[in-house]
């Protein structure tokens, strides 16, 4: 790969023709037309939060420097950005009055408020970029090792760029449009954010069951996403049915696999609503995001669960009154060995060798205090389950 170090570029160079799409939170072209500033595999802009891009402004009227910039030529006087382009988006954001920075006495000032000379000062800025040539394959590699400072880009966003195309765009449009009104009511069930791929992640996981490499390599030319959309949709459609009630907990569940297990199977929507509403309410459970799971299983796995265990204190209790009980009759303290005809019919455990189990399963309604609490040698509690 051939790179050019060029440092006669200003920003007012950069920001000649700039244009901003302020919907999709896109940064498209300076350079009076010739630079592309964010090509489709790179992410959206993330800086604008009055921070980020107030510090780039900051970092300029400071004389501070800014970091290399890549651009990758693509023909003979047009370029792409490869790195740089938040820094960029920020220049002409700021150059176009889109944000306000403070200025020494506490003031919001946009650019066409600050005084001549620091206006100047911005616009004359050069920068230090390096125009790189060569292979797809070599500029992709590269964009990956340069992207290891600054914010990190993650899994997804790597993704973006690697398998670049159609596709990408087209998904992007899609799952990575802050506007997009559907994102509200994604967000319910999906943790994350659209700007940093997140909800398009998420879409690929489901649809590829886990396999989202292999699911972008094989359609990275295909110009539509529909196949995408429509099962994305499809497991959204089924938990909102299945689910009437939205809660804080069923944000980020792994819902792709649970579709794929039980949305065959049919459930009362206003059934489970009780059995969920049920289930939050109680104070013995700990894992309140394992309900869903464990209705849409049958409400038969309780280690999705994790029930609140008996405290040592009612171990101890429940021990010495069941040992004191069967001393007397001469018989096991585990209920189980004692109606036996083995050698532990009369055998007494030791408190660390037994159990605290429910005598009524909680599944089934008993409690977790020392009313239905008793204590099993280790063996017969494992073997006793859910009964």
């Amino acid at each position: 790969m051939k790179t050019t170090l060029r440092t006669d570029i200003t920003i007012d160079a950069i920001c000649e023709g700039f244009m901003y799409n302020e919907l999709e939170g896109k940064g498209l072209f300076g350079l009076a037309g010739k630079l592309t500033i964010q090509p489709e595999y790179q992410r959206n802009y993330i800086y604008a939060d009055g921070k980020r891009d107030v510090a780039v402004i900051d970092s300029l009227l400071r004389g501070y420097p800014l970091g290399l910039i890549y651009f990758v030529k693509v023909s003979d006087g047009n370029y792409e950005v490869l790195d740089g382009q938040q820094r960029i988006t920020s220049f002409g954001r700021y150059v176009t009055n889109r944000f306000a920075v403070k200025d020494e006495n506490g003031m919001e000032q946009y650019f066409e408020g600050i005084s001549k000379d620091k206006q100047a000062r911005i616009l004359n800025t050069k920068l230090t970029i390096y125009v790189c040539e060569g292979e797809e394959s070599e500029i992709k590699e590269w964009f990956k090792t340069i992207n290891i400072a600054g914010v990190p880009l993650n899994a997804q966003e790597l993704r973006n760029a690697i398998y670049s195309g159609p596709f990408v765009s087209a998904a992007k449009e899609e799952f990575s449009n802050t506007k997009n009104a559907n994102i509200q009511k994604w967000a319910a069930y999906v943790k994350g954010s659209a700007n940093r791929q997140d909800f398009l992640e998420c879409a690929l996981d489901w649809v590829s069951k886990g396999n989202i490499d292999n699911y972008m390599s094989s359609h990275r030319k295909d110009t539509n996403i529909n196949e995408l959309k429509t099962y994305f949709n499809s497991v959204i459609d089924w938990v909102s049915t299945t689910f009437k009630d939205v809660e804080k907990e069923m944000c980020g569940l792994d819902w792709g696999r649970l579709y794929e297990e039980h949305h065959k199977k049919p459930y009362d929507p206003n059934k489970v609503s009780q059995q969920v509403r049920s289930l939050i309410e109680d104070v013995f459970i700990t894992d309140k995001k394992g309900i869903y799971e464990y209705i849409l299983g049958g409400s038969e796995d309780t280690k999705l669960l994790n029930v609140r265990v008996f405290s040592e204190a009612t171990k101890k209790a429940v021990y010495a009154s069941q040992t004191k009980e069967a001393k007397a009759k001469n018989l096991s303290n585990c209920s189980y060995c004692a109606i036996g005809h083995d050698s532990n019919k009369s055998k007494i455990w030791m408190l660390k060798e037994m159990d605290a189990d429910h005598v009524a399963a909680w599944s089934k309604g008993g409690a977790t205090d020392i009313n239905n609490c008793e204590m099993l040698c280790k063996a017969h509690n494992r073997a006793k389950g859910n009964r």
